[in-house]
């Protein structure tokens, strides 16, 4: 179902997450999610929270359905490392086959679950089955990542995050040599129009910036050193693959599956490498890395031999 309203001139020059919350009579953490979805739109324009509606819009959103809320449980990951924690903050190293927190249709571990189950505490603050989420990343992605612990390390991280004031490294072998060998991919994402959970590059999309580098050639791959601007669900992923250069074993993104199952690949090659960002309370700076995880070692070596 689609709901359609006109903006009067009571609403004329809100942010579209105030709109949508008075519209609909929701809070405004719930209205910015529905923009995430991309549900909220004017004239086919996918909206952000932030952006303005204006007199006489016909602003058209898919209404939040009711279900029960997600929670966290306790679920202990081995594999999850603590690489850097106080009392404001903690940077873990996430492993492939745990996602971020709970979310509808995956079953499996989550990061938050993880720390609850070692007694680490997350802030209280966003939506209850995010709260201390900074930044995600995808379940098929290892690498590093940070959460808040407490409220104003969580306020001013969102910022930094929105900002683009944290240093983002990935390291991702795509298939194919890039030309050039190293630029800047910048086209918009939105969600896929045919596809429920997949993302692509569409017209009214979320900026969305990524520039890589070459790291190392192969005969038909190449390994890159990614740095994001922007920090979109599955940026890497859709930009790499609307460059004809998918990611190794991204196969929901147009990789070759024989290819990836000839290197005893079950996930795309991607690792959140580095991350640099200044402590949100102390303003130290902090610079930290992650080592290749075994299977995507494992991969990497195969390649070189």
């Amino acid at each position: 179902m689609t709901l359609r309203f006109e903006i009067d001139a009571s609403l004329s020059g809100e942010r579209v997450d105030t709109a949508l919350a008075r519209l609909l009579g929701i809070s405004r953490s719930v209205a910015a999610e529905l923009c995430e979805r991309g549900d909220a739109q004017v004239s086919n324009k996918v909206l952000s929270k932030s952006d303005r509606v204006n007199l006489a819009d016909v602003l058209t959103v898919k209404p939040p359905i009711a279900a029960e809320p997600l929670r966290v449980t306790e679920t202990p990951v081995d594999e999850l490392l603590v690489i850097y924690q106080d009392e404001d903050i903690v940077v873990v190293d996430k492993p492939a086959g745990v996602v971020a927190h709970p979310t509808v249709g995956f079953n499996g571990p989550t990061v938050a679950g993880a720390l609850l189950a070692r007694g680490i505490q997350l802030s209280t603050s966003g939506a209850q089955e995010r709260q201390g989420i900074v930044q995600r990343l995808d379940v098929g992605t290892s690498g590093l990542m940070m959460l808040a612990k407490s409220e104003l390390a969580y306020s001013k991280l969102k910022q930094a995050f929105r900002d683009r004031a944290v240093h983002k490294i990935y390291h991702a072998i795509i298939q194919g040599q890039p030309d050039p060998s190293e630029g800047t991919l910048d086209a918009p994402i939105g969600r896929h129009p045919k596809a429920e959970f997949k993302f692509a590059i569409v017209e009214g999309g979320k900026p969305s910036i990524t520039h890589y580098k070459t790291l190392e050639l192969f005969p038909a791959s190449t390994l890159c050193e990614v740095n994001l601007e922007t920090g979109r669900t599955h940026q890497i992923r859709v930009h790499f693959s609307a460059f004809k250069h998918p990611l190794l074993g991204d196969t929901m993104y147009g990789a070759d599956p024989k290819l990836a199952k000839s290197l005893g690949l079950t996930r795309q090659w991607l690792h959140a490498k580095e991350l640099g960002f200044e402590h949100p309370i102390t303003a130290k700076q902090i610079q930290l890395v992650s080592q290749y995880p075994a299977d995507l070692a494992a991969v990497l070596e195969r390649l070189r031999s």
